[in-house]
């Protein structure tokens, strides 16, 4: 048998640097694939819903830690109040920084009204959203009679607009409350809340799971410069007998701005 007189071939030797260069171009292109593969990946929406049962009465507070991380985002407090001749008993919501709710303002008083939003609303609308203290009841005494104002007046299973932050962007929720008003004396009942895991992307008012012909993703951070005037409360007689003493439903100080977004 004829062996070949082709000579044998050896193995290269590479030199260290070039092993090391063709190390790093596989890190690099496993690198890249990995982060194709992150970017076809979709962000899946998302609605945490949380069911509660918590009455607040008289000097009683809830804290509505809406995405369960441990902060209060809304604080909701029954406070009362007295002047010279007349007593209020006030259900308020008041915001985190950063955050706000969804209301109106009354000209008759000069106060922020919170929305009382039925079910199915979308979250945000054609509303204002105010970081001042927005109030959803108040019940007032003095001796020409009991009143009430508030858009929460004795309604039940109606739903607060909410506006709040998660690492610096922007989230949309929801808050289910009743509220009864006697007399003068004030109650409320929070009995869940919600919110869209999407930042930006808006939830309607009572929704607890994503839904098919949901909107796409948007952006709602648009700041308003001419809020939507509130609707004038109808000044009852009870009211009218309050006259002046009645404007002083939250202490404000004097030229302070109110701040509000769309």
């Amino acid at each position: 048998m004829m062996r070949s007189s082709r000579p044998k071939r050896t193995p290269a030797n590479l030199s260290e640097s070039i092993h090391q260069q063709l190390n790093m171009y596989a890190i690099a292109a496993g690198a890249a694939g990995v982060g194709l593969l992150g970017l076809a990946q979709p962000v899946e929406a998302k609605i945490v819903y949380t069911h509660a049962h918590v009455t607040i009465g008289l000097h009683d507070s809830y804290k509505l830690d809406l995405n369960r991380d441990g902060m209060s985002d809304f604080t909701i407090l029954n406070t009362s109040y007295n002047n010279t001749s007349t007593w209020f008993n006030r259900l308020v919501v008041k915001t985190a920084r950063g955050n706000a709710v969804e209301a109106s303002i009354s000209h008759l008083w000069q106060q922020e009204l919170a929305e009382a939003l039925n079910r199915g609303t979308r979250i945000p609308a054609a509303r204002a959203f105010y970081h001042q203290p927005a109030f959803l009841a108040i019940g007032a005494y003095n001796p020409g009679g009991f009143t009430s104002i508030g858009n929460w007046v004795n309604v039940s299973g109606r739903y607060l607009g909410l506006r709040f932050k998660i690492d610096g962007r922007t989230h949309y929720g929801w808050a289910r409350l009743n509220v009864s008003v006697q007399k003068a004396s004030v109650t409320g009942t929070i009995t869940g809340f919600a919110y869209e895991t999407i930042p930006g992307r808006s939830i309607k008012a009572g929704q607890t799971k994503e839904a098919a012909d949901d909107p796409p993703n948007e952006d709602f951070g648009v700041s308003l410069t001419s809020p939507i005037p509130g609707t004038p409360q109808p000044a009852s007689l009870g009211m009218l007998a309050f006259g002046a003493q009645g404007v002083p439903l939250w202490p404000r100080k004097e030229n302070e701005p109110v701040v509000q977004d769309n």
